[in-house]
């Protein structure tokens, strides 16, 4: 980030602008994969990340690609933004051996070991133990690696993330917990089922913890790279609070939500706290893009994703031969 006395950098442009493309390439194949799902293309239901894009790219925008994260079931986003390939993701969402884990894991399971991503998870913090054993690897080996853990807010009920915090902080380890709070345990508001401070948690065990609005992706970027500067040079486990909004369903077949959540809720969200829109509107008042530019971006990813999606249509499924390859329990 700039001050008035810190001139912006080249670099820095790049970043904001490589940022901006990628929470719109995250849009773009989330709503493709809605799509997919209404024309009952896709097999089983998916949890879509539209409206937290700024967390999964300002997070993994902090980290090499040696780093690990581990993902939740609402885990595309994360997956793209650590570099997944659209084509390989959308033929895994189709069943397809293209896809990154051969068709068998689905929305719910993918994982790229090439780009650090050890694997989304449909267990409620499955992936806690997942992360803090990759921490204590690269803490025991001595390779400079940090690694994230995602989590919803739900996982806050989970004892596993406070025994894993607790290891993390006896042993120094290089993780980030990083919790996306975007208001619904499903179908129930978080106040509802999550007493206390949520912060006051992870200062319990001695983690640095801090807040940040998950609609920001600079700020995001901003606090998520002191973080993992942090773990990098032995500071410890950290966890940082993203307060965020899902606009969608709790899946793709949550259509109707008044009965939690009120329409102009969602509205005001969608309007007033996007984080493209907000990134965009920034970017044309600095000066670093203009309107034109940034619709050539949504242009550009329109047609990137469709032909994602058309490979993955035409992709064979795997020979049934082979269901009994790569699983090991």
């Amino acid at each position: 980030m700039t001050t008035a006395t810190q001139p912006t950098t080249s670099q820095e442009v790049a970043l904001w602008l490589r940022m901006y493309r990628q929470m719109v390439a995250i849009r773009e194949f989330e709503g493709q994969v809605n799509e997919l799902y209404t024309r009952a293309l896709m097999p089983g239901l998916a949890h879509l990340y539209i409206g937290e894009e700024a967390i999964a790219v300002g997070v993994c925008e902090a980290l090499e690609r040696t780093d690990y994260i581990t993902s939740t079931h609402r885990g595309h986003g994360h997956c793209l933004a650590k570099g997944a390939s659209p084509d390989q993701m959308f033929a895994e969402l189709l069943g397809k051996k293209a896809g990154y884990c051969k068709g068998k894991g689905g929305s719910m399971h993918i994982a790229d070991p090439a780009t650090g991503n050890l694997g989304a998870n449909a267990i409620v913090c499955g992936s806690a133990g997942i992360a803090t054993g990759a921490a204590f690897s690269a803490n025991r080996l001595g390779n400079g690696r940090v690694a994230v853990c995602f989590f919803g807010e739900g996982a806050l009920g989970q004892g596993v993330l406070y025994e894993e915090m607790n290891l993390a902080q006896l042993f120094k380890l290089p993780v980030i917990y990083v919790c996306e709070n975007n208001l619904y345990t499903e179908y129930t508001h978080y106040s509802e089922c999550t007493a206390g401070d949520v912060l006051m948690r992870a200062q319990a065990f001695g983690l640095e913890a801090v807040s940040v609005d998950g609609q920001d992706v600079r700020a995001v970027h901003q606090t998520a790279q002191r973080l993992v500067d942090r773990a990098r040079s032995g500071g410890g486990p950290s966890f940082l609070l993203c307060n965020t909004y899902r606009y969608h369903g709790h899946h793709v077949g949550d259509i109707n939500r008044e009965y939690y959540r009120s329409k102009q809720e969602e509205h005001m969200w969608k309007t007033e706290r996007d984080p493209i829109l907000n990134m965009g509107k920034w970017l044309i008042e600095q000066k670093h893009a203009d309107a034109p530019a940034l619709g050539r971006v949504q242009q550009e990813l329109e047609s990137e994703m469709k032909k994602a999606v058309e490979f993955a249509v035409a992709a064979p499924y795997p020979n049934a031969s082979e269901v009994e390859e790569d699983v090991y329990a």
